[in-house]
């Protein structure tokens, strides 16, 4: 069933529509998309009868966008920017008018203390062992989290031993699919269990690279990993793209190493958007504040703001 926020996931997806061009064909009113994306009107049920054969010529399927795009943040090398990028991503993903969920699959749980959730009653690993609904907290009106924290690396053993324990999330996050655009997913810095389930779940997983040897390395482990999974687990699984963290643009050995990683990974996506390295990024991390909320005009927030709108017009 064609809805509001359908059309607006749609168009946020295909930035190049003329939007005057679709109520012409359609037979709206000038301006009814741009007031009803504005707030100041909705789209009723003769709007939508008469949007929906108009975007179906422009590519628009129902099944592509009534259910969330499960996205795992991956990279089993620690320090690269994974929970900072999940935190970002998910806020300037809301802030663009998707409805997201982050899930907090890393025992340190820096992303959920990043919102303020500390030693959380109920969380992740709970839901996957003990027939639990998944733990859901809001944060703001669009944006939710799933929380973890330490006892998640105290029960990880149990999870190794259960049945089905890489199909558990996805088993989990199913119902809830439709209530969200996009499912971020943070990684714990490890090819564990945890991962495995992660990207059991997923339909996609970007990968964050710092453009450094120590952090290159090794990343071909990861590429392997997710094609095994894709392999026995789950067929549907692709690699979104490879996004630049930490990157210092006027460091002839990042320059170098952007470019020889752009040349050996060019079969995948690889983002324009580079995240620079930033006293504001690290300032934020000590606040246990998202950029948008502890600087939001800063380059970093701009930034992240600008990778989220490529990954939203995927």
């Amino acid at each position: 069933m064609l809805t509001q926020d359908i059309v607006f996931r749609f168009l946020r997806s295909k930035p190049a529509l003329n939007h005057s061009q679709i109520e012409k064909e359609a037979g709206l009113p000038s301006k009814t998309l741009y007031k009803a994306q504005g707030g100041l009107i909705n789209l009723n049920e003769n709007h939508l009868a008469k949007l929906g054969p108009v975007l179906r010529n422009y590519g628009f399927s129902e099944e592509q966008f009534s259910k969330a795009k499960v996205i795992s943040i991956v990279n089993h090398k620690g320090g690269v920017g994974k929970t900072t990028s999940t935190i970002n991503l998910g806020k300037a993903l809301s802030l663009l008018g998707n409805r997201v969920l982050m899930l907090d699959m890393d025992s340190q749980g820096n992303l959920s203390q990043c919102f303020g959730i500390h030693q959380p009653e109920t969380q992740i690993i709970d839901s996957l062992l003990d027939k639990l609904e998944l733990p859901i907290i809001e944060i703001e009106s669009k944006l939710h989290l799933s929380p973890s924290d330490i006892q998640m690396a105290y029960r990880e053993l149990e999870l190794v031993n259960s049945i089905g324990s890489e199909k558990r999330l996805s088993n989990k996050l199913a119902p809830i699919l439709s209530e969200y655009d996009f499912i971020l997913i943070d990684c714990p810095p490890a090819l564990n269990v945890l991962t495995t389930c992660a990207l059991v779940a997923s339909h996609e997983c970007l990968i964050p690279i710092q453009p450094e040897a120590s952090a290159y390395h090794g990343v071909e482990n990861l590429f392997n990993r997710i094609f095994e999974i894709r392999e026995h687990l789950n067929y549907s699984l692709r690699v979104r793209g490879i996004f630049f963290t930490m990157v210092h643009k006027n460091q002839s050995v990042h320059r170098t190493m952007i470019d020889h990683i752009r040349q050996v990974y060019g079969h995948f996506a690889i983002f324009d958007t580079l995240i620079e390295t930033s006293t504001v990024i690290k300032q934020s991390q000590v606040a246990k504040q998202d950029l948008f909320e502890y600087s939001p005009k800063s380059n970093s927030a701009n930034q992240y703001l600008a990778l989220a709108q490529e990954l939203a017009t995927a």
